[in-house]
């Protein structure tokens, strides 16, 4: 079998702020956005890497039978940080950790530590309250 990763799935709950996260913050190149009765899905990924992507994608669909107290969970959990999450890597995790706390749109959950699971890693959270971890790259 030849199976790879095409794409992961992030919500957003402003698209703008996520945009500017990833596109500007993370540096990604921006591959897709696509608007559509009203929502925005911004397809992003890291540069020199075609065929790895990130859909930034509306948390909720409308007309997708999603209750509101479901709307409702799905909110809380994105705001702490629960509902979503993404592993990335890094060759310079110290480097890009600095970049990350520079910056306005980052909010730092761990700042770079030797985990007692056999990586160096950081965690931040996106403005969508998306859980980030950037490992060292080996």
């Amino acid at each position: 079998m030849d199976i790879s990763i095409h794409a992961s799935f992030l919500p957003h709950d402003d698209p703008d702020a996520s945009l500017a996260f990833y596109r500007d913050t993370l540096g990604f190149e921006v591959r897709n956005d696509v608007g559509y009765g009203g929502m925005r899905w911004i397809t992003v990924g890291p540069a020199g890497q075609p065929d790895t992507a990130i859909v930034l994608e509306p948390p909720v669909v409308e007309g997708s039978g999603i209750t509101d107290e479901e709307r409702r969970t799905i909110a809380e959990m994105m705001a702490k940080g629960t509902y979503a999450g993404l592993n990335l890597a890094a060759s310079d995790l110290d480097g890009t950790f600095a970049r990350l706390e520079a910056a306005a749109d980052a909010e730092i959950v761990q700042e770079p530590a030797d985990q007692p699971y056999g990586v160096r890693d950081c965690a931040v959270r996106d403005p969508a309250g998306n859980l980030i971890r950037i490992q060292q790259r080996p």
